[in-house]
Parts: structure tokens; sequence; C-alpha cells
């Protein structure tokens, strides 16, 4: 019977509360719900206080096993109008409901008592449910649909597949066993359910809609005094006592459990806790098809402790992010209070006066030594920070101009030595000859001692790779007590990196010369621009121009960066560049420096340099003692003239270490075999006692012992060892292959005795002085077939002086031997050997003249003759360049003749005793003075 109850305790009787509410709560007994019931008591009892509590629909079941003998609806008034209220009118049973329509559930199964909203898109479907509603049948059958096996689909793609099926295929994907569930309410395509009991489909009765013929499944029989039971039925609620204190919308599922079931019993509470569960549909379709009332409990039970261990994990994720965000919040407002006290204090000031407080204690230690116009150019900054504010771009600008401004070394000057014998030895301590340099540099001091102060000035060191340029930089910052700042400008195309970037651009730095006065810290460094010979020229400017500026005497007192904006004094700055080739370098830049050439070193230096430099450096960095290694002479020798032939001894420092590496090698093999021998033997008596006393230890106690006393030598105890049980190393010429491999370099000289139309000349390359042999040979003879071939990747230059030397060789030869028609009817093929190698300079004219008039007067040249110089067509001998370096070429060829040009008689005498020593050296200034010195004496070859 159907009652409609208005008041709030009417509506207490008629929902049959649980008795939990209506008994003492302080009083146990021995039913099932109670201990439940105590559990959720507040929470219950809580809402009770809650009017809303009874503006619900309540659909309650007599039976203690779920199956009603009747049905009560309870409506509030306000809801009596609404479409989800239901209409107090007879309904039939539960149990006369045999043929029902099949629901397809797509995510979860309906268990008995509880809610669900399902949407129902197939419009016959759905016009069935509403006609089934209307004619007093307001049940349906509500089905778990499988998983497809096939499919991949996500959770929208399947539930729109599932409407699509219809009949025996949608059958098909239907579990067989669901729910008896009665329609609430349907609203749009919204359909609510409440599930009242089990169901298996038996057979399908029509196909649309599926409506299928079912079985009402009831629990199988129990005892309710089994202990077992008991104590599962007690572990489910004891974890839903914790599952429920998680959750506030868990305890709505209590409330509304209550007032559609009743009390609970052991199947309820079996079906509430798989219910309130997150697990995945399939455990849940388990317990829904479970009718053991015990394994059921069990199967709830894990899902229930799956579910609290979820939580746990969840909580512990909280906590930490909880915990990690209140500490930075709690840091934050401690902070934010600390600075607002000392403020308040007077400890601290904002950061704007902070920061102009820390400018102002840079400067007022030399407010003195800075120039007004700069001085003021700081204070107006200072005022124009203070009005900026802190989060602006304009902030920041000002900010790092003013640290740049505040950071140089305005008047600040290091305390320069001028001591000349102490600068000689410093000399002499890093570099072997370049008495030159050394005398240059020597010149500089002297100067500034007499001044009482120094003026900058700028030197470029040029010379082939490897000659100790940069060092010798480094050598002179020592010698005169100044700060070395070294940058190269190899291959630089930005202008900017000289004179610095404007202000107003993003990431705008000022030019290298501010950056070095800043990170030396005084006025007058010595800083030593590198690779001056390769600055670059791209579309950022042209940098050898810019160079001007800074390296002019005149003009660097001056000195703009664009960046800082002011004038800068650098007339103290000492500039020392180096450079292979000054060819390369810009005339009015090369104009503004003064040249110092550093030609190379002959074998007598090397020899010199090898043995008192760079066999000592090598020697330490490798940890050899010299006691241990012995390099004789005859061996540096080999490995200067076969090894390492170039001007300067950077490839020689290399083949030494090289050498020095294996010896290292070598030692401690040696060392480690004697070492090895000593401890092995001691490791065997250590063993042999060691068994003796304890013969019933086993071999890892024994590994154990023995392990620390072979560990336990000291490094320096290990070193000593090795040097006692070490031989000596020898390297000599005989052995030295075994070191550095098999020599490179061959004898320059081709030739022992030099043949018909074959000339050695003298070549300068950037790499130092090279002899260069000429060679001329007769290809073709005959009336008027007087030619010149030439071969050898010859330059302009060189074309066009073998050319003149063809013409000039003609005209001498009709001097010396008239009447000769050689060069009239003969061609000739003119060759320089190392044809891979380009070739050009204006030094080759008389060479190839006399290797033109060797082979047309069928007379070899003297042995052990070289020559260098150009000659015109009047047949005069033009001065040539680098004079030491080709002299030191051919000693070391072995020559002992050499032909320059009278005008280079001077750049012959400033050369060092050494490198003269052994020469005959003859100055022409006319072709005729070369024949003789070339041809004289020699007999005619038949």
């Amino acid at each position: 019977m159907l009652k409609v109850l208005r008041s709030s305790s009417s509506c207490l009787q008629q929902a049959r509360l649980p008795s939990y509410l209506q008994s003492n709560p302080r009083h146990t007994t021995t039913k099932l719900s109670s201990p439940f019931h105590g559990v959720l008591s507040s929470v219950l009892l809580r809402d009770t206080k809650n009017p809303r509590f009874f503006q619900r629909v309540f659909f309650c079941s007599d039976s203690a096993d779920g199956s009603g003998s009747g049905t009560e609806a309870v409506v509030e008034e306000a809801e009596s109008k609404s479409p989800a209220a239901i209409v107090p009118t007879a309904i039939k049973k539960p149990d006369d409901f045999l043929t029902v329509i099949a629901l397809p559930l797509p995510h979860r199964p309906l268990f008995p008592g509880f809610y669900m909203p399902i949407y129902v898109k197939d419009p016959k479907l759905l016009a069935a449910l509403v006609e089934s509603r209307k004619r007093q049948a307001p049940y349906a059958g509500a089905f778990l649909v499988k998983d497809d096996p096939g499919s991949e689909a996500t959770g929208s793609d399947t539930e729109k597949n599932i409407y699509e099926l219809k009949g025996k295929d949608l059958l098909n994907r239907l579990h067989e066993v669901g729910t008896l569930a009665q329609i609430t309410s349907i609203q749009g395509d919204q359909v609510v359910l409440i599930g009242h009991r089990r169901l298996r489909i038996t057979e399908m009765v029509s196909e649309d809609p599926l409506t299928v013929q079912v079985d009402h499944l009831k629990d199988s029989p129990y005892n309710k005094d089994d202990d077992v039971i008991k104590a599962t039925s007690f572990e489910v609620i004891t974890t839903l006592r914790d599952v429920l204190k998680t959750s506030s919308l868990w305890r709505d599922h209590v409330q509304t459990y209550n007032q559609h079931i009743g009390d609970f019993n052991y199947p309820r509470l079996a079906d509430f806790g798989a219910a309130i569960s997150g697990s995945n549909k399939l455990q849940c379709q388990q317990v829904l098809e479970e009718l053991d009332v015990y394994k059921r409990l069990r199967l709830s039970l894990e899902l229930l402790k799956k579910e609290m261990e979820i939580h746990k994990i969840q909580e512990s994720i909280a906590k930490a992010i909880e915990e990690k965000i209140s500490t930075e919040q709690r840091r934050y407002l401690l902070n934010e209070q600390y600075k607002a006290i000392k403020k308040e204090l007077g400890l601290e000031t904002d950061d704007k006066t902070a920061l102009t407080d820390k400018f102002r204690d840079r400067i007022d230690p030399n407010k003195e030594k800075i120039p007004p116009h700069v001085l003021q150019v700081i204070e107006e900054e200072l005022k124009k920070l203070q009005l900026l504010e802190a989060s602006s771009s304009e902030f920041n600008v000002t900010r790092n101009y003013l640290d740049w401004l505040t950071a140089l070394p305005w008047g600040n000057y290091s305390d320069e030595n001028f001591d000349v014998l102490r600068a000689q030895e410093i000399l002499d301590e890093d570099h072997y000859g370049l008495a030159d340099v050394k005398e240059r540099i020597l010149e500089f001091i002297a100067v500034g001692k007499l001044r009482g102060t120094s003026q900058g000035k700028i030197i470029c060191l040029s010379g082939p790779p490897g000659v100790g340029k940069t060092s010798i930089g480094r050598s002179i910052a020592r010698a005169l007590n100044r700060n070395f700042y070294r940058f190269s400008v190899g291959g630089l195309s930005d202008v900017a990196e000289i004179k610095g970037h404007r202000r107003t651009y993003i990431g705008a730095m000022p030019g290298k010369m501010v950056q070095c006065l800043k990170s030396v810290g005084t006025a007058n460094p010595l800083v030593l621009i590198d690779e001056i010979d390769k600055l670059g020229r791209g579309h950022a400017g042209d940098p050898a121009s810019a160079m001007l500026e800074l390296l002019d005497p005149e003009q660097n007192a001056n000195f703009l960066d664009h960046y800082l904006d002011v004038p800068i004094d650098l007339s103290k700055v000492l500039f020392v560049c180096t450079a292979n080739v000054i060819e390369t370098i810009p005339n009015p830049l090369l104009d503004r420096m003064e040249i110092i050439p550093i030609a190379g070193y002959i074998t007598d230096e090397k020899m010199h340099i090898a043995r008192d430099y760079l066999e000592k450096n090598t020697r330490d960095a490798c940890g050899v003692k010299p006691e241990q290694v012995e390099v004789s002479d005859a061996a540096l020798l080999s490995l200067i003239e076969n090894y390492c032939r170039e001007a300067g001894v950077r490839n020689l420092q290399k083949q030494i270490e090289k050498i020095y590496r294996k010896i290292a090698l070598k030692l401690v093999r040696q060392g480690a075999e004697g070492l090895g021998s000593e401890n092995h033997g001691e490791l065997t008596e250590i063993s042999s006692d060691k068994q003796t006393n304890e013969p019933e230890s086993n071999t890892t106690e024994e590994a154990e012992v023995v392990e620390p006393i072979v560990s336990a030598t000291h490094p320096t105890d290990q070193a000593s060892d090795l040097t006692d049980t070490t031989e000596k190393v020898l390297v000599d010429e005989e052995n030295l292959m075994d070191y550095v491999g098999k020599p490179v370099f061959h004898a320059e000289r081709m030739y022992d005795q030099t043949p018909l139309g074959v000339v050695m000349g003298l070549a300068w390359t950037a790499m130092g002085g090279s002899t260069l042999y000429i060679e001329t040979t007769q290809i073709e003879q005959g009336e008027g077939k007087g030619a010149l071939s030439l071969t050898g990747q010859l330059g302009d230059v060189m074309k066009e002086s073998a050319q003149i030397a063809h013409t000039v060789a003609r005209a001498i030869l009709g001097v010396k031997d008239n009447g000769n028609p050689f060069f009239a009817n003969s061609k000739l093929h003119l060759h320089v050997p190392a044809g891979a190698t380009p070739k050009d300079g204006p030094s080759a004219g008389c060479t190839m003249i006399t290797s033109m008039l060797s082979i047309a007067m069928n007379k070899p040249v003297k042995k052990d003759l070289a020559m260098t110089g150009e000659v015109t067509l009047t047949g005069r001998v033009l001065p040539i360049g680098g004079v030491k370096e080709k002299t030191i070429a051919a000693r070391r060829s072995g020559v002992k003749t050499i032909i320059f040009p009278l005008a280079n008689k001077r750049d012959f005498d400033e050369l060092a005793p050494n490198v003269k020593e052994g020469l005959d050296v003859h100055f022409v200034d006319d072709y005729n003075q070369i024949f003789e010195l070339a041809f004289d004496n020699l007999q005619t070859e038949k």
C-alpha cells in the first residue's frame, strides 16, 4: 500500500528508519546491523537534523533477503509535481516481472539499493521504457556490457557502438547476470534506475528493443551464526569505517542505501562494499554474480582493501605536496615580515639604496683619480637610478651601466719595475736567443727608468708559428711587473667586439679593452693582441679599421667605447701584437706598430732550447726523474733535422713529449714487473704462514687478510721502488725511431753534385726559410722553335720573373758566347719541384737565369751554391726580404756559398754570429757577378 506523508514524524514512521536511530546508542545487541550502524551512527544522526534528509523518495523492501512484499513511496509536497516523482498508484510486485527490457550498462554494474543514472540514445528503447512506466511496470533489467576483445576504442566510442547493436548481437555482448532496476524518473534521454535484486537471462523474447526472459536469483543458504562469516563481515565493517572517513560522498551512499534497502545484513553488506569501491567493472561484476554469501564477502573485502591502499597513496602524495607548498609559503611570509621589521628598525634599506651605496663605495677610494667628466656621468646615472622603478627594463640597463663605470680602474696604475738587470734575467730564463727582441724590451725599460714613467707602445712580433711570440709577451709583462691580458682577434668580424655595443641593444656589452681593464684592475696592463694578421671583415664593419683608434698613440688617450660613451685613457697600456705575416695587415694599421721580426731558430738554437727548456719541462710534467732517462745529443740533433725542420719549436716540443710519454710507460712497466715479482713472493710467504698457523681458515679469509697488506704501501714508497727496480732508459740515434716513428723529412738537398740546368734558390715561407730547386731542360730543338713552358704552380709574379729571366739569359748568352743560337732554336721547360705547393714571390729571377744558362752553356753550377734575388731586364739585382730565414735555410741544407743582393748586406750584418758562422756570402749588384761566381773555373762538359 502506497501512502503520501507530509510531516517529518510520519515520514520517519513510513520510511522505517534503521533501528539504530530509534534505539539507545549505548546499548549493544547481537544483531549484525548493530556494529556497522554503530560505526555510522554519528554520520546519520547528524544528518537527521537536516530537514532536507526527508525530501526524497524511499523504496523499501520488507523481507530481510531483499524480496519485499510491498513498496512504499514518501514524496514531499514540493516534489509531487516534478516529473521525477512517482505517481502513487498500485504497482506490481518485483517477483511478477519475468520478462524485462534489457538495458546495457557500459561502465559499471548496478547493485541492489543504489541509484544509477544512464543515458538512452536509442529512441525505440526510450519509448518502450516510457510506455512501460505508464503501464505501471516501471522495471527493467540492467546488464553490464562485455568488453570487445578485438577493439581498442575509448569509453565514449564503446558506448556509441553498444547503442548500434540490436537483437542477438546485443544479447551476446551482455553479461548473463544483472539487476532488476526500478525506473524512478525519465527526463529527456536520462533514465534514473534503482537496483532491487539479481537476475539471470534465460532467453531472448524480442529484438528491438531487446526484451529477455529472466530468472530471479536468490542468495545461497548460509548460517548466520557461522564464525567465519561473522569475522569476515566484521572485517568488512572495520574497513568500511576507514573508507567512510575519507569522503562525505560515501557517507551519502550509506544514507541513501539505508533509505531504500533498510537494515544491513550479510548479503547487503557485501553488495554495499563492492558498490562504493573504485574497482573496475569486471571485479564488480564478479561480486554481483557471486551467490555464495561468504565468497561475496571475501571479494568485497578485497576490493575495499585495495580502495584503502589507493587512498593511502593518494594521502601521502597530497601530504607531501601540501607540506612543500606550506613550507614555501611560510618561508615567504617570514622573509617578508623579516624585511619589514628590519626596515622599520632602520637596519636595512631598499634595493635601490643598497645599489647606490655599493656603487659609491667603489668610487669613493679613488674619487680624486676619476676624471671629472666620468664622475659627472656617474652622479647623473645614480640620480636616475633612484627615480626608476626596479621592475622596469631601463632600471636594469642603468644598473649594468653603473656597474661597468664604477668597476673600471680609473687612475689606478701598477708599480712598474725598471730594473734592467732583473728584466734581462727573466727574459733569458724564459727564452733562448731572440737577442733583438730582448734588446728592444730593455730599451723600453731604460727609457721608462730615465723618464720616471713609461709610455705605452705598440709592438708587433712577426714570425712563423711556434717561435714563442705569445710567451714573449707574457715574459715582458713579468719583467715589467705589469698585469697580463691576452685576447685573440683571429677571424674577428664584428666591430662591437672592439668598440662595444650601444647600450640600447639587448645583451649589450663593452668592448674587449673595457673588459680587459675590469679584469686586470689596473690602467697600465700589457695587452697581447694575438693573430692580428687574421682580422676578418664582415657585415658588422671592418675590425681592422676599428683597431686604428685603439692602437694609435695619438688617439688612444681618449678611446671612446660605444657602451661606456666616455673617453678612456689607454696611453699607458703596452700593446704587444703577434702576426705570422705582416703583408696581410692593412697598411694604416701596420704604420702604427713597431715591427720586431722573429725569423725562427737554427739547429744550434733548437738544440739549446730542447736541452735547457723543453726537455726539462717535459720531464717534470711526465714525472720522470733525471737519473731515470738520458737523451743523447745525437738523438736530439736527428730529431731536429729529420722530424722538426720548421722554424718554430712547437712541433719539437710535441715530439719530445711523445718520447717522454713512451719512456714513462716503459719505466712503469719495468717497475710493475719488478714489484709484481717481489709482492708475489711476499704473498706466497704470507699465505704459507697463514696456512701453517691456522689450517682451519678458508681461502676467502686469507684473501681478506692479505689484501690490506698489499694496498697499504704509500704512493711515494711505490715511486721509490720503481726507481730502484727500473733500469736507466737511453734514447740515442739508433733507437729514436722506436719512440717517434719514421723520419718525416729527408735531406733538402736532392743532389750531391748539381746536374745541368739545376740551381738551388732560397725562399721565404710563413713557416720560415726554405731551399727551392729550379730545374730547366731542353725538350725540343729546331730552327726558330725558341719557347719556354713553366710548371710547378707558379704565381703571376714568378711567371713574369721566368719570362724576364728567359730574355736576360738570352742576352747574356749572346755576350758570353756570341753566335750560340741555343735560345732561338730550343724549346725549354722550367720546373720548380714540389708542384703541389703554390709558389710566388719576387726573389727567384737570378736563380732562373742561372738555370737557363747552365743548360744553354752545358755547364753545371758550382757545388754547394745557393742564391736569391730578382733581376731586371738590364741585369741589375734587386734586394729581397727574409735574409735571416733564408740564411737559416741554407745552413740547414749544408750550403757553403750564398749569393745575396748588395742592398741586403746590412740585413746580413745584423744577424747573430752563430747564424753567419761558416758561410761564404757574396753580395752582388749585377748578374755578371753571379755568372762569374756560378760558372768560374768549371770545365766544359762535352
